[in-house]
C-alpha cells in the first residue's frame, strides 16, 4: 500500500488514475450493460479520494474523476463536438469536487465506526445532489444517471416504481461505499456490514410492498423505422411504403420517429394528404414528427403531430427540452464558436411551452416525448398524472450510428415505464426502437440500427398510480435533508469552538540561564 501511495504522489499519475476510476461505471450502461458492475464500479474512485493527502487533493480527485465519468458516458458525442466535449466534461466535473472532499472527510485516515456509518448516508446523498444539479436541461440533462444502469433488472425496476431512478442511484452508491469500507477500513467493517443488511432488508420490503401494475386492457401499436435515408423525400416515401403494410392488421396507432417529416405540413399540404390517406388505409391515427420552420409562427420547431383519417386532428406537442449544442447553443453570443469545431446547431430551435396528452380514439390517451426528453423522469411522471395511458418517445440517433448511444437511449424507456406504471414505446428513425410494458420489462424484439422495417407490438395497459408518481422525487428531498443536517451539525460545531475561545497562552517557565524549561529536565 505504501508503494502505491508513493507512486501516486506524482500529481499527473494521480490525476490519470482518478480519470480512469471515474470512467469505470460506463461499463454498467449499454452497450456493455454489465449492470452488476455498477455496485463496485465506484470503489477505486472512493479509495483514491479517501487516501488523498489533503482535503484539497480529495476535491481535485473528485473533479478529475467526474471529468472521466462524463467523458466516458458521453464519448459518442466526440465526432459531433470534437474538443468541446473535453471542455464540457471539465466544467461539469467540478460538481464531483465536494463529493471527493466528503469521501476523505468521512473515510480518510482511521475513521471511527460512527464516521463510517455516517458516510453510508452522506456520500450517497452528496452523489444524488450531483445528479440533481446536472439534470438541469441547460447542463445537458440527466443522461448517465447511475440508477439508469439497472434498466434490465426486474427487482430494480420494482424499486424504480417507488422512488424513481433517484432511489436506484442512492442504493448503488450505498453499496459502493460499504464495499470500499469493507476493503480498507477495518474499524468500520461492522457498521458497513450492518448497513448492507439493513439496505437489503429495506429494499426487499419495498420490493414486496410496491404495488404491481394491474393490467386492464391491451392495444396494438405499430412502429415504423425507415433506417438511414438521404433526403427528406426519400425517407418519407420509405415510411409511407412501410406504413401501407399495416393495412388489415388492426393496429390502434402508428408511430413514426423523430424528424420523420422534414417539412411543415402547412407549407406542404400534399404530405398531410398522403399521411391522411395512410391513416384511412390502416384504420388508425398516425403520429408523425415534424422538424421544420413553422408556417404559422417564426422559428424551427420539433413537433409531434397527430394525423387521423380526416387529416391533422389539431393535437400537437412542441418539444420543450432541447439538446444543448445539438438543437441550440447555450449563451450563443459566447459559445457560438462551437459551430466551427463540430456539428453544433447553426440556428436555435424554439421550445414548446407545455406537455400534451392526445386522444387517439379507442379510449387511448398518449403522452408524447421527443428525443432525450425520455431522460427526464419528471416529464413522464407528469404525463401519467395528466391521464396518459401510454408513453411515446419519438427519437433519431442517426448521427450516432455505430456508437453506444442508440442502446443507451432505448434503455431509458424501461425506467420511465417502471416509474409510471405505463407502457412505453420508443420509436426511432434508425434504431434502436424498443417497447416496454408497464413494469418496465421489454416486449417483443428491438429494431436495431441495421433495420428498415415496421413492427407491431401488443402492449398491456395499466392505470394504477405508482408511489413515484404519487410522491415524486422524495429520495432527492431526503438527500437534501441529510446534507442540511450535516451542514447544521458542522455550523454548531464551529459555533461551540468559537464560544469556547482559544486556549490561554501561558508564558513558558525560564531557567536561571534564560532558556525555556523542558519537561523532564
Amino acid at each position: 500500500m505504501r508503494t502505491i501511495d508513493h507512486w501516486l504522489t506524482a500529481p499527473w499519475r494521480r490525476s490519470t488514475v482518478a480519470a480512469l476510476a471515474g470512467a469505470l461505471p460506463v461499463l454498467a450502461f449499454p452497450a456493455p450493460s454489465l449492470w452488476w458492475f455498477a455496485y463496485v464500479a465506484l470503489v477505486p474512485w472512493i479509495l483514491l479520494a479517501r487516501s488523498a493527502p489533503s482535503g484539497r487533493r480529495a476535491a481535485y480527485d473528485g473533479w478529475i474523476g467526474g471529468f472521466g465519468f462524463l467523458l466516458a458516458v458521453h464519448h459518442w458525442l466526440l465526432p459531433s463536438l470534437h474538443v468541446f466535449i473535453f471542455l464540457i466534461a471539465a466544467l461539469l466535473g467540478v460538481l464531483w469536487a465536494p463529493w471527493g472532499w466528503l469521501v476523505r472527510r468521512f473515510l480518510g485516515g482511521r475513521p471511527t465506526p460512527g464516521r463510517g456509518a455516517a458516510a453510508l448516508l452522506v456520500l450517497p446523498s452528496a452523489w444524488l445532489m450531483v445528479e440533481l444539479v446536472r439534470s438541469w436541461q441547460g447542463l445537458g440533462g440527466p443522461w448517465g444517471m447511475l440508477g439508469a444502469s439497472q434498466w434490465q433488472v426486474s427487482p430494480a425496476l420494482r424499486l424504480a416504481s417507488v422512488g424513481g431512478s433517484w432511489l436506484l442511484s442512492f442504493l448503488i452508491v450505498v453499496v459502493n461505499v460499504a464495499a470500499a469500507v469493507l476493503v480498507s477500513v477495518r474499524e468500520s467493517r461492522v457498521p458497513a456490514v450492518a448497513s448492507l443488511v439493513a439496505t437489503a432488508a429495506a429494499t426487499s420490503a419495498a420490493w414486496a410492498w410496491a404495488p404491481r401494475p394491474h393490467v386492464d386492457g391491451r392495444v396494438r401499436i405499430a412502429v415504423v423505422q425507415p433506417g438511414i435515408m438521404d433526403g427528406g423525400d426519400r425517407r418519407f416515401a420509405r415510411e409511407e411504403q412501410l406504413t401501407r403494410q399495416l393495412a388489415g392488421q388492426h393496429v390502434d396507432l402508428v408511430v413514426w420517429g423523430e424528424s420523420s417529416v422534414g417539412f411543415d405540413l402547412g407549407d406542404r399540404p400534399d404530405l398531410a394528404r398522403r399521411v391522411t390517406a395512410l391513416s384511412r388505409a390502416v384504420g388508425a391515427d398516425v403520429l408523425v414528427n415534424v422538424d421544420a420552420r413553422r408556417s404559422d409562427r417564426p422559428g424551427i420547431y420539433k413537433s409531434s403531430v397527430l394525423i387521423g383519417p380526416n387529416g391533422p386532428t389539431g393535437d400537437r406537442y412542441d418539444k420543450m427540452r432541447l439538446v444543448p449544442f445539438g438543437e441550440y447553443i447555450p449563451a450563443r453570443s459566447l459559445l457560438g464558436w462551437a459551430t466551427s469545431v463540430g456539428r453544433a446547431a447553426g440556428e436555435d430551435r424554439r421550445r414548446g411551452t407545455e406537455q400534451v396528452v392526445m386522444n387517439v380514439g379507442h379510449g387511448l390517451r398518449i403522452g408524447p416525448l421527443i428525443c432525450f426528453e425520455t431522460a427526464f423522469p419528471d416529464m413522464s411522471r407528469h404525463l401519467a398524472e395528466d391521464g396518459a395511458d401510454l408513453l411515446l418517445s419519438q427519437s433519431a440517433t442517426s448521427t450516432f450510428q455505430g456508437s453506444w448511444a442508440p442502446e443507451q437511449h432505448a434503455s431509458l424507456g424501461a425506467l420511465r415505464a417502471a416509474e409510471t406504471g405505463r407502457p412505453m414505446v420508443h420509436a426511432t428513425l434508425t434504431g434502436v426502437s424498443a417497447v416496454y410494458g408497464p413494469d418496465g420489462q421489454r416486449l417483443g424484439p428491438w429494431l436495431g440500427t441495421d433495420a428498415s422495417a415496421v413492427q407491431v407490438y401488443g402492449l398491456p395497459l395499466a392505470h394504477g398510480i405508482t408511489p413515484y408518481v404519487r410522491y415524486g422525487d422524495w429520495p432527492v428531498d431526503g438527500a437534501l435533508l441529510v446534507l442540511a443536517m450535516l451542514g447544521a451539525a458542522e455550523a454548531l460545531k464551529t459555533l461551540r469552538l468559537r464560544r469556547s475561545g482559544p486556549a490561554p497562552l501561558v508564558p513558558p517557565a525560564r531557567t536561571v540561564h534564560g532558556w525555556p524549561a523542558r519537561p523532564g529536565r
